[in-house]
Order: structure tokens, then sequence, then C-alpha cells
């Protein structure tokens, strides 16, 4: 079985925000598969339906960012899961324009307070995961505030152009593995050379 996990911070205030596109890409896999993601368990949101011709497990960590590793331990333990192969986070991803999708297998947490908190609690960094851009922050802006801040008229087009393929970079993923969604969308309008 796979487990999705998008990260995030629940509460309507975050909606939206750039730190919450990995909810976001979640809410995408799930419409398009016909997914509820509703169930309160593990410290989460989570729902249970099939990606790509496999069971799988979308979730949403309810912890908050900082603290996203414990949702997604219990999860591990509590399905059995391998994480190296079965399990993939998708987050924000300040170092990247807005629009960019960067796939890796393993690899640092880069700074994210997410990502950091998974690796801690998994006691290692190689596991499947799909960073967003949401651009740089401005100079003279907290990163909390710019995180948790809103995009922009321009970036929401963007933005929805990358959850969308982040949503289909997932079903490659299983399908037919991690290396063919590298290839396909780590150069795909980001700008930046492998």
């Amino acid at each position: 079985m796979y487990v999705i996990a998008g990260l995030g911070n629940p509460g309507e205030k975050y909606e939206n925000t750039r730190h919450n596109i990995g909810f976001m890409v979640i809410d995408a896999i799930a419409g398009k598969n016909h997914i509820s993601v509703t169930e309160k368990k593990h410290k989460a949101l989570i729902g249970k339906g099939i990606v790509g011709g496999e069971r799988t497990l979308l979730v949403k960590p309810q912890t908050f960012m900082n603290l996203s590793g414990e949702s997604v331990r219990e999860i591990i333990d509590y399905y059995k899961i391998e994480e190296k192969a079965e399990l993939i986070i998708v987050s924000d991803d300040i170092s990247l324009a807005p629009g960019a999708l960067r796939i890796r297998k393993k690899g640092s947490a880069g700074g994210h307070n997410g990502l950091k908190n998974i690796i801690l609690h998994l006691g290692h960094d190689e596991f499947q995961r799909i960073r967003l851009g949401v651009g740089e922050k401005p100079s003279g802006y907290d990163l909390a505030d710019y995180v948790l801040g809103h995009f922009s008229g321009d970036e929401r087009e963007l933005i929805a152009g990358s959850v969308e393929q982040a949503a289909e970079a997932v079903e490659i993923m299983i399908t037919e593995g991690a290396d063919k969604a590298m290839n396909q969308f780590n150069k795909k309008g980001t700008g930046i050379q492998e």
C-alpha cells in the first residue's frame, strides 16, 4: 500500500497558503480518484482508495507542519509501510520558482521543518518526495509570514498547474517508478538543470 502525505497546517486560516500546497495536491489526487480524505486517525485526516491501480492512503497530517513526522511515523507503523518504496511526501519549497516541481528519492530537508521532523521520526532521509516551488521570500519579509501567506494573483495560475502536475507525478511514481517521474517532471518548465 502506498502512503501519500501532503504537508500543511490544519485550520481554515491556513487554507491555500504557500505552506499548505501539500494539502492542495492531496485534494487534487483525492478529487481525481474519488477518495474522501475525512477520516480522523493517526493525528491526520486520511482517505483510502485506489491511485494508479494500487491501494493508497492519502494523508493530511493535522499536527502542524513542524510535527508532521509524528503522524507519518504512526501511519507507517500501523500499516506496516515500507517507507523507502511506498511513502511519498509532498511539500512546498521556497528555493524553487512558483510552478516548478522537483522529485527526489532521498535527500536532506533543505531547511523545511516538516521534512526535518519526518527525517527525525524515520531516522533516515531515504523516502520519495515531491517539492513544489512557492518562490523565494522577498527581502525584508519574515520567513514564517511569507510561507503562511497566500499566493498572489499572478502566482495562482502557476500554482494550480504545478498542483495538477504533482498529482500526475504521484500516479507515475506509483505505476512506473520515481525515475520515470523525475525524467518527466524535474526539467519541465523549471529552468533548472539537473
